[in-house]
C-alpha cells in the first residue's frame, strides 16, 4: 500500500516591492506640481508685476501639456514599454525644474511648466502599465493594494501640495518650487534605472506597429485642446471663433481616429464602452468641484480672507489628513458606486458650507469644509481608478490611464476658467454656487451608471 501523495501548496507570488519607489516618486510629480502652484502665484504675480490673468497661465499650460502629454505618453508606453518613456520623463522634468529656477521673465515660467507638464505624464501611465504587468506575472486579476498604494500617492499628494508649496516659499521663495524638480527629476531616473524592468523588446515582424504612432491623431487631439483652453481662458469676453476651430478640430480627430485601424485613443472602443466613457465623465465633474476649491478658494483664503500664503497652505491639511485616511481605510475595497455617492454628497456639503462663508467666518468652518472636500479626494479617485482597471482593454491600460488624467486636467481647466469668471465678477458665494452644480451633475451621473453595481464597475 503506497502513501497518500501530499499536494503543497506554491507559495504565493506577490507584486514586486522594488517597482513601489519608482512607481510612486514618477506618478506623484504631476500633482504635487500643480498643487504646489495654487499658493505661489500671488508671489510671483508681485515678483513680476503681473496681473493674475496672466500669472493664470502657469497653472493652465501645466493642464494643457499634461492633457495633450498623458495619453500620448500611454501610448508609448503601451507600445514601447514604461523604462524608456519613464527615463525621457525625468530629463524633461529636471529641465523644466533648472528653467523655473533661473527664468527672467514670466514667459520663460509659463515655457518650464509647459515642459513640467510633458515630463511628469510619464509616470502614472507607466505604473498602471506595471500593475497591469505584475498582475499578469502574479495571476491576480485585481491587484487592489497596488492601485491603493498608487492613489494614496498620487491624489492626497496634490492635497499636500500646497501645504509644501506654503513651506517652500517660507523657506526660499517661489522659485524653489521650481528648482525642487532637479533632486526629484534625478531620484526618479536612478530609482527606474535600478529597479524598473527593462523593455520587453519587439516581436519579429513588429517594427510597423511600433512605429505607428498615429502623429495625425496626436496633432488634431493637441489642436482641439489648445483652442478649447484659449477660449475657455477668457470666459468674460469670448472669443467665439476659437470655439469653432475647437470643435472644427474635434470633429476632424473624431473622424480620423475612428477609420484608423491603430489609432492613437481608439473611439470605436470608447463609444462601445459606455462604462469607461462614464468613469471619464465622472472624473470630469469631480475634479471641476476639486479645483475650483483648490484654485478659487485658496486665491480667496488670501484675498478675501487675509491669510498669508503659508497660513491658506496649512489650513488644506484637513483635506490632506481626510484624504489619507479614507484611502487606508477603503484602498483595499473594490466598491465603487458607494465611494461615489459619498463622495459626491460630500462635494455638495461642502459647497454649501461655503455659501455662508464670509470674512469674518471662524477658521474651524473652514476647516470644517476642507476636511469634507479630503474625502472625495481619497474616494472618488480610488474608485474611478478601479473602475477604469476593470474596464479598459488590457492592451491599452497605460493609454486608457493617461486619458483618466486627461479627464481630470480639463476638469482642472475648466475650474480655473469658472474661478476666473466667479472671482472676478462676484466672490466665493458664485465660486460655492458654481461647485454646488458640478457636485450635482456628479451625484446624477452616479446614480444612473448601472454599470458600477458590479464588482468593479466592469461594464
Amino acid at each position: 500500500m503506497t502513501a497518500p501523495t501530499r499536494d503543497f501548496e506554491a507559495p504565493a507570488v506577490t507584486f514586486d516591492r522594488r517597482l513601489y519607489p519608482p512607481m510612486v516618486l514618477g506618478s506623484i510629480l504631476n500633482p504635487v506640481n500643480s498643487s504646489m502652484m495654487a499658493v505661489a502665484l500671488v508671489p510671483i504675480g508681485v515678483a513680476f508685476g503681473a496681473p493674475a490673468t496672466q500669472t493664470a497661465w502657469l497653472v493652465s499650460a501645466l493642464y494643457l501639456a499634461t492633457s495633450i502629454g498623458q495619453p500620448v505618453t500611454g501610448r508609448l508606453v503601451d507600445i514601447f514599454g514604461p523604462r524608456r518613456v519613464f527615463l525621457i520623463g525625468a530629463a524633461f522634468t529636471a529641465a523644466a525644474g533648472l528653467i523655473g529656477a533661473l527664468a527672467p521673465s514670466l514667459a520663460a515660467l509659463v515655457v518650464s511648466r509647459v515642459l513640467l507638464g510633458f515630463g511628469t505624464c510619464a509616470g502614472y501611465p507607466s505604473a498602471m502599465n506595471l500593475i497591469r504587468r505584475e498582475a499578469r506575472r502574479t495571476g491576480r486579476e485585481s491587484p487592489a493594494g497596488p492601485l491603493a498604494v498608487l492613489t494614496v500617492a498620487n491624489q492626497t499628494i496634490a492635497v499636500l501640495g500646497p501645504t509644501l508649496g506654503g513651506v517652500l516659499l517660507a523657506w526660499g521663495g517661489w522659485r524653489v518650487v521650481f528648482s525642487v524638480n532637479l533632486p526629484l527629476a534625478l531620484a526618479c531616473a536612478v530609482l527606474s534605472w535600478l529597479f524598473l524592468p527593462r523593455d520587453e523588446p519587439a516581436e519579429p515582424g513588429d517594427g510597423r506597429r511600433r512605429l505607428d504612432l498615429d502623429l495625425t491623431g496626436m496633432g488634431l487631439f493637441a489642436a482641439t485642446l489648445v483652442a478649447a483652453l484659449v477660449f475657455l481662458m477668457d470666459l468674460a469676453d469670448p472669443v467665439w471663433w476659437q470655439l469653432l476651430v475647437a470643435i472644427a478640430a474635434g470633429a476632424g480627430f473624431w473622424l480620423w481616429e475612428w477609420r484608423r485601424a491603430a489609432p492613437f485613443i481608439d473611439v470605436r472602443v470608447l463609444v462601445g464602452n459606455r462604462a469607461l466613457l462614464a468613469t471619464y465623465l465622472r472624473t470630469f465633474l469631480s475634479a471641476v468641484t476639486a479645483y475650483m476649491f483648490l484654485y478659487g478658494v485658496t486665491g480667496w483664503l488670501q484675498s478675501g480672507y487675509g491669510l498669508t500664503p503659508v497660513q491658506a497652505g496649512l489650513l488644506l491639511l484637513p483635506t490632506f489628513l481626510a484624504a489619507v485616511a479614507v484611502t487606508a481605510l477603503t484602498g483595499r475595497r473594490e466598491q465603487v458606486r458607494g465611494k461615489l455617492v459619498v463622495s459626491a454628497v460630500c462635494q455638495l456639503a461642502a459647497a454649501g458650507l461655503l455659501l455662508v462663508v464670509d470674512p469674518s467666518s471662524p477658521v474651524w468652518l473652514l476647516g470644517l469644509v476642507a476636511g469634507l472636500v479630503g474625502i472625495p479626494q481619497g474616494l472618488a479617485n480610488l474608485a474611478n481608478q478601479n473602475a477604469l482597471y476593470r474596464q479598459a482593454v488590457p492592451e491599452r491600460i497605460a493609454s486608457s490611464a493617461g486619458l483618466l488624467r486627461t479627464f481630470m486636467y480639463l476638469g482642472a481647466i475648466a475650474a480655473a476658467s469658472v474661478n476666473g469668471l466667479a472671482l472676478t465678477h462676484g466672490g466665493l458665494h458664485e465660486l460655492a454656487a458654481a461647485m454646488a452644480v458640478a457636485a450635482a451633475g456628479f451625484l446624477v451621473l452616479v446614480v444612473a451608471d448601472r454599470s458600477l453595481a458590479q464588482p468593479g464597475g466592469r461594464p
